[in-house]
């Protein structure tokens, strides 16, 4: 299947997936609000993906899956995911148990100590029900990584759709509890809380149970094996030292960001850096994430039958592709933040003023998202190589970055402003992982000397700038019009989104994008044929 192929095969459960994660971050804020009750869950909810990360997750993203590729080549794969499913079982149930008594610790390691005594006490209670779903989380990344080494990407994608649903449909009978007409840390029931906590965590459960039919189809048996030793775990132990080192440099810059961003005194600060950091992860998981997926065991391969080329080939290829779908996405959440956050999250215990709040902070990330996306991908070369090293120093580099200039932004701006210049240092660091990455994997993989990627990146921006001024005109003379409301926000989103994109495909044809047309031509095939 080609690179354009597998993508769209998977981007199809991505966007279902993102899209309904989407829904239920909108239907979170609009049950929870953005002040005590929705700090609380967040800083309990980001707990389990920390551990998770700290203890597994960042060893599988850059690890497992090259070291699968090797063991298929090897005929070995299943034996291998059987141990490596047994080890994570063990290390991560054992981790779960004490987590939960560590609960009271964790939560305090977050949340600055200026947030008040009944939301820390909800976050501790939130975070023992969510803390078990490193278990969880380390297995279903198994096994999701064992499908995609047999080609199967589709299930892994679609997962998580059902994980959403669960947890939408716990926030609806959330909010059909009977329980205080001002919803606080301190006046949330008990009920309320179990309800919430266990729904949650059943989602991550359910997640994790979608992947077995999937699973079955392949072969794979599900059996606990105990023979470690000399069993070609070694050297997943060795790379994963460098994926230790990244994964904890990545945990102290979100402490440091988690205590700067709850404690500026302003209690929506937090929730809305998280809802704005959701809502801009879309079109990084949809694109990129799903390229990434498709081309991590095709580099890995490359690898192991010596072909560098053919890695540079594919690499740049997978670059291309993003740039040219990411550089309108960036550009729209700039032009249409406001209306598109007001439209997701002004409703229900959010305001408005809520809503554009958020908005303003997506469109700070935007201006970030085509170099993450970009630098997450060359990261991935480096995997396929069995490098864990260099990614881990490239790294350290966007940690300095972030830290160093979330401080200085976070010292110089008003209060009203601070939780704005963390998204400021977030987007900042990641043009210096791009810089530093492509000089570094330079000389690793010769680089094409007719610089396709950088001429794309030119040519899309090219094809955007037009269209993006107009909407950014568009948008304003709309909200002039209309107000900020619903009917001003689902307007212009309509309107200048439109014009944005039809703009940008007719700009990209003139300025010779060829994977813009290749896209669009995929898609009304497909549309024709439906």
């Amino acid at each position: 299947m080609s690179l354009l192929g597998a993508t769209r095969t998977m981007a199809l459960g991505t966007v279902a997936s993102r899209g309904t994660g989407f829904l239920r971050t909108a239907v979170l804020a609009a049950v929870l609000g953005l002040k005590g009750v929705a700090v609380a869950f967040n800083v309990a909810n980001t707990a389990p993906n920390i551990v998770y990360d700290l203890l597994l997750g960042g060893i599988l993203t850059s690890v497992v899956v090259p070291l699968l590729v090797r063991a298929h080549a090897d005929g070995d794969s299943e034996a291998y995911a059987q141990r490596l499913l047994t080890l994570a079982l063990l290390v991560l149930g054992i981790a779960s148990v004490l987590l939960v008594v560590l609960a009271p610790q964790i939560v305090d390691l977050y949340a600055n100590s200026k947030v008040d005594d009944d939301t820390r006490r909800l976050a501790v209670l939130f975070a023992r029900f969510f803390l078990p779903q490193v278990l969880f989380y380390g297995l279903g990344a198994i096994l999701a990584a064992y499908l995609n080494t047999h080609g199967r990407f589709g299930p892994p994608m679609w997962a998580p759709v059902l994980n959403n649903v669960v947890v939408i449909g716990t926030l609806v009978v959330f909010a059909l509890l009977p329980g205080p007409s001002a919803l606080t840390s301190a006046s949330i029931t008990d009920t309320q809380v179990y309800v919430l906590g266990v729904g949650v965590t059943l989602g991550i459960v359910a997640q994790t149970v979608a992947l077995l039919p999937a699973l079955r189809a392949t072969g794979l048996t599900l059996r606990p094996r105990f023979d470690l030793r000399g069993t070609g775990l070694g050297p997943t132990a060795r790379l994963a030292r460098w994926t230790f080192f990244y994964v904890v440099c990545n945990q102290l810059v979100l402490v440091v960001v988690v205590q700067l961003a709850t404690g500026t005194g302003r209690a929506r600060d937090y929730p809305a850096y998280t809802y704005a950091y959701v809502l801009w992860q879309l079109p990084h998981a949809v694109v990129a994430v799903s390229i990434i997926t498709a081309l991590l065991p095709a580099m890995s391969r490359s690898v192991v039958a010596e072909r560098l080329d053919e890695l540079r080939t594919q690499l740049d290829g997978g670059l291309r592709l993003t740039v040219s779908i990411l550089v309108p996405a960036a550009i729209a959440y700039v032009v249409l933040g406001h209306p598109i956050a007001a439209l997701v999250f002004g409703h229900g215990r959010a305001s408005g003023a809520d809503g554009r709040f958020v908005g303003t902070l997506l469109a700070v990330f935007a201006c970030g998202l085509v170099a993450f996306s970009t630098y997450q991908l060359q990261l991935r070369a480096f995997y396929a190589l069995q490098d864990t090293r260099t990614p881990a120093l490239v790294n350290l580099a966007v940690n300095v970055t972030t830290v160093a200039v979330d401080l200085v932004l976070y010292a110089v701006l008003p209060d009203d402003l601070k939780i704005v210049g963390l998204a400021a240092g977030q987007a900042a660091a990641y043009f210096v992982g791009v810089v530093v990455c492509t000089a570094v994997l330079a000389r690793r993989v010769p680089p094409d000397p007719r610089g396709f990627v950088l001429r794309t990146t030119v040519r899309c921006l090219l094809a955007a700038a037009i269209p993006g001024t107009l909407a950014m005109l568009l948008v304003t003379a709309v909200e002039t019009v209309l107000g900020t409301g619903l009917l001003g926000a689902v307007t212009a989103c309509v309107m200048a989104g439109s014009l944005l994109g039809l703009g940008y495909v007719r700009g990209a044809a003139r300025v010779r994008v060829p994977e813009v047309a290749a896209l669009t031509g995929s898609l009304l095939s497909r549309l024709r044929l439906g």
